[in-house]
């Protein structure tokens, strides 16, 4: 029989046509059916979406992100730097929040906007606290495609802000918000951060079935279902306001032995006058008053009586409410989907600067990211540490010296 295969060329390559029909007339009918599928999978599978891959390379990033004038002379200044410690000094440069106790408000709009609708959201980008940060953001937002970038600060709109955010000792937490019907939710769960001065790699994965997940360093921390970890929509169940608890329901699991009799003897002081004192010699009724032998202790002294406890044979248990359908109650499958995705931005306050942002990722592919994640942080983390420590032990080895010249 005939088979035909549309010729498509491939670079420094013959015309796939004649590469399949050699295999075909090569191998076996069942390896020939084998060669075939394995072809054409190959070449239907879809590349990844990329909608933003910022990886601060060179100096033409200003040309693609606008800072905000909204906060005036309140506002820090950004640097472009790899740090004072890294793995590489090209591939570890990112923007770098440069002045102490400023707001940081810069944006970056995508070449197009687009739908989740349907598909994967990633967001991923790497956050290095070398400063030791005490009291500040390390988050980015996911922004509508109408927003004002000259304008853009605390107060203006988002879909989502995700990332690390630290102040003092209790705070450490990452941030997930969702905004939903123009309403910013914060996640219901406790998510820790990173709170040490290296690089790491925040991931946000947002599903079309509506779960989610978080990871940092390529690993997970965190994962579940939009609708159960946020507050997005009401209660699907709610007490039913016409029930209540019937007069006589009795919840007392134990109750006092009514056999149970006090003994006759067993009321007792609690402190009785030490029998052991004797008034002083010099004990003077007319000038000190009269005597009084100090209190200690009862020996016999038993405490409060109390009956046995027994069960009670009246017992209903624990009365539970019940719960009926909420009326306010309405599903929704779209909470993940935000209709004009179409740009990120940093809004951030920090009291001690030097945060370094790189490797902003915004796509629908989760093993792209995480491709990306080993090629752009894993492989240069241990280069960081290694300089860092280096750089720890010059620094303790000088100050050894100073407190040696001051003694």
């Amino acid at each position: 029989p005939s088979h035909h295969f549309q010729s498509v060329r491939f670079p420094h390559s013959e015309p796939i046509y004649h590469i399949i029909r050699s295999v075909y007339l090569t191998f076996s009918n069942k390896m020939r059916l084998l060669v075939l599928f394995a072809t054409f999978l190959g070449l239907s599978l879809a590349e990844p979406t990329v909608y933003l891959d910022e990886r601060f390379s060179d100096e033409t990033w200003k040309d693609r992100w606008v800072e905000s004038t909204a906060k005036g002379s309140d506002a820090g200044t950004w640097k472009w730097s790899s740090g004072k410690f890294y793995g590489d000094a090209d591939l570890d440069k990112g923007i770098q929040t440069g002045q102490d106790a400023k707001f940081y408000h810069m944006t970056a709009k995508l070449d197009e906007p687009f739908s989740n609708e349907d598909k994967t959201l990633v967001l991923q980008f790497t956050v290095k606290h070398e400063q030791k940060i005490d009291c500040g953001g390390g988050y980015i937002k996911l922004l509508p495609s109408d927003i004002n970038q000259k304008k853009f600060d605390g107060d203006s709109k988002y879909h989502i802000m995700f990332g690390p955010d630290i102040c003092g000792y209790d705070k450490k937490k990452v941030h997930v918000i969702f905004n939903y019907k123009d309403k910013n939710h914060l996640i219901n769960k406790d998510i820790k951060c990173k709170d040490d001065e290296m690089t790491h790699l925040y991931t946000l994965i947002v599903k079309p079935d509506q779960t989610y997940e978080v990871k940092i360093d390529n690993a997970k921390v965190e994962s579940g279902s939009l609708e159960d970890d946020w507050n997005f929509l009401p209660a699907k169940k709610i007490k039913d306001p016409d029930a209540k608890k019937p007069d006589d329901w009795d919840e007392k699991e134990n109750i006092d032995d009514p056999d149970d009799l006090k003994p006759e003897d067993w009321d007792k002081p609690e402190h009785i006058p030490d029998p052991d004192a004797n008034k002083p010699d010099d004990w003077d009724d007319e000038m000190d008053g009269e005597w009084e032998p100090p209190m200690i202790d009862n020996p016999e002294y038993k405490g409060e009586w109390k009956p046995k406890q027994i069960k009670n044979p009246e017992y209903d248990g624990k009365w539970i409410h019940p719960e009926i359908d909420n009326p306010e109650y309405t599903a929704d499958d779209k909470i993940y989907r935000y209709e004009d995705i179409g740009g990120v931005g940093f809004d951030l306050w920090q009291v001690k600067s030097g945060t370094i942002f790189d490797n902003i990722l915004v796509t629908d592919d989760v093993d792209h990211a995480e491709q990306l994640g080993k090629e752009l942080w894993e492989k240069t983390k241990e280069g960081e540490k290694e300089m860092k420590d280096k750089q720890d032990e010059e620094e303790r080895k000088k100050r050894e010296e100073e407190e040696k010249a001051r003694k």
